[in-house]
Parts: C-alpha cells; sequence; structure tokens
C-alpha cells in the first residue's frame, strides 16, 4: 500500500480537510488497472513528459500522492504536476503537501534523487481552468464542491497575506474558503458542469479527465451528456465507495479522448 501524504502543516480552519472523497482518489489512482492504463496511453518511449494537473487541490494530498509515486502510478518518474486553487491557503498548503511527499519518499529510499517522484511545478490560484493553455494538460484531477447549496460561494476578496483583521473577519473569510470546497449549487452540480464545459478545450490529443461526483449530481445522467460529445470521446466509472443507498455515494468517472 501506498503512504498517504501528511497533511499535519495545514490548518483546516480555511482549507478543505482530506475526507471519504480524497481518500477515493487516492485508492483510484492506484487500482493496478489504472496503472497498467496511464502505461499504455503514456508510454515513457515514445510520449513527451505527461503534465498531470489537479483543479480544485485542498489539502493538496491528491496531487501529492499523484506526484511521489509518480515512476508506479504513470510507469515514469518525468510525470510533471500543477494545481490550481481559487482559495490562496489551499494554493500555500498544496505547495508543502506535495515538496513534503517528495522528501517522505525520497527519505525511504534512501536519499535517491528523483527515483520515483515526479516533477512539482506549482500551485497556481485561479478559477477552474482559466489558467491553463488549450489542449495542454495529459490527466486532470478534479474532486469538485459537490455538496447541493442554494448558490455557490464567491471567493473572497481578502488573500492569504499577513492582515490585520478582526475575529468576525477572519471567521467570514475562513468559512468562504471551506464553502468553496463543498457548495456545488443545483443539484452540487453548478462548478462541475462548468469544468466539463472547458474539458475539451483543455484536454491534450491523449488527455484524460478524472471527475467525483455523488449521487444527487446524477452520474448516469452526467455521463450520458458526456457521450453526447461524440464517438471521440468515452467515459466510465472506475472507482466508488461502495456505499447502496443515500446522496453522499461517491464514484468517480474518467473521461477520455478515445486514441485511434
Amino acid at each position: 500500500m501506498l503512504p498517504t501524504p501528511r497533511t499535519t502543516h495545514l490548518s483546516f480552519d480555511n482549507v478543505y480537510e482530506p475526507s471519504e472523497d480524497s481518500f477515493l482518489f487516492l485508492d483510484t489512482l492506484a487500482q493496478l488497472s489504472l496503472v497498467s492504463y496511464h502505461n499504455r496511453r503514456f508510454p515513457s518511449t515514445s510520449t513527451p513528459s505527461p503534465l498531470i494537473v489537479e483543479v480544485g487541490t485542498g489539502s493538496g494530498v491528491v496531487l501529492a500522492f499523484a506526484t511521489a509515486h509518480a515512476q508506479i502510478l504513470f510507469g515514469r518518474g518525468d510525470v510533471c504536476s500543477l494545481g490550481v486553487d481559487v482559495n490562496t491557503f489551499a494554493c500555500v498548503g498544496t505547495s508543502e503537501t506535495v515538496k513534503g511527499a517528495i522528501r517522505d519518499g525520497q527519505a525511504e529510499d534512501g536519499g535517491r534523487q528523483g527515483q520515483s517522484a515526479g516533477i512539482w511545478l506549482d500551485a497556481v490560484n485561479a478559477s477552474l481552468t482559466s489558467c491553463l493553455r488549450p489542449h495542454s494538460v495529459d490527466v486532470l484531477l478534479f474532486n469538485p464542491p459537490y455538496v447541493p447549496s442554494e448558490s455557490v460561494p464567491l471567493p473572497s476578496l481578502l488573500s492569504s497575506k499577513e492582515e490585520v483583521l478582526d475575529r468576525h473577519k477572519v471567521f467570514e473569510r475562513d468559512s468562504n474558503c471551506l464553502a468553496l470546497a463543498t457548495d456545488g449549487g443545483a443539484d452540487g452540480m453548478e462548478v462541475t458542469s462548468q469544468l466539463l464545459e472547458e474539458v475539451p478545450q483543455v484536454l491534450s490529443d491523449k488527455g484524460v479527465a478524472y471527475v467525483l461526483l455523488c449521487a444527487q449530481n446524477r452520474p448516469e445522467e452526467v455521463k450520458r451528456r458526456i457521450r453526447e460529445w461524440g464517438a471521440e470521446w468515452e467515459v466510465e466509472t472506475v472507482g466508488d465507495s461502495g456505499k447502496k443507498g443515500g446522496w453522499e455515494k461517491l464514484q468517480i468517472v474518467r473521461i477520455a479522448r478515445v486514441v485511434p
């Protein structure tokens, strides 16, 4: 079993704490079927370094896992990883989480440089894929705000920089940061629907996206909509939480361009 990256350095007052959805992502990425899939899709002998991007990194535990174990999960250590989050606290925390996971991995293998970890780039403070070049992403990871809510919160104008804030302002800022990570609007799908619209523009020719959904997001309907994109796209469920009922049942769907 691959170790879970440490997150003890984070304050979960303003960053989403790893939970069942995060750990489902780790378990799914570590499946032997997915490891084989990525090895076939991105062979080290004939394709350039893949770019992995997690949109909405939160604590960074998922991206840190993928980066620290790149050689095992993708069959190559030249994988580059980038994080994107609208929460500035999450961006700072993600960078620390990924760097820590890489250090921990190197310590375990005797300090050998770059034997199993990928190449960490940075965490960018941005909304969804707005900061990414078209057709640049090979693997997109997205654990969205999927909880149904009356509305989707707007990013706070308050930053993570040192500012003199009264207790009320701090609470307001932190509450907004957490709501950004959980509140998905109508059917919990408003943010996810926006991301799905951007997937065809951001994925590379061999690009693949992994998106987490809960039962109330109506995953079968989501997959039907994606199949309507055309014959050049395929979508399937590759991981689920195993629960039999209730909207909290989670699943991860893979959306991929069909490769000839």
